[in-house]
């Protein structure tokens, strides 16, 4: 299974086995996507760590 990693809109950076509708990819849906983050336990707007904000 391959993994993806994440930050989270506190700037917490961590991977994730799955990132949902990642197939729809960023110019159908933009590549943020709503995944709980294990630091704050809170459901946040994460973005892969390769994509710059714009």
């Amino acid at each position: 299974m391959e993994r993806t990693v994440v930050r989270c809109a506190e700037g917490h950076v961590f991977s994730t086995a799955s990132f949902p509708m990642q197939n729809l990819g960023p110019g159908r849906l933009g590549p943020a996507r709503l995944l709980r983050c294990p630091r704050c336990a809170r459901l946040r707007h994460s973005v892969p760590v390769g994509v710059q904000k714009g």
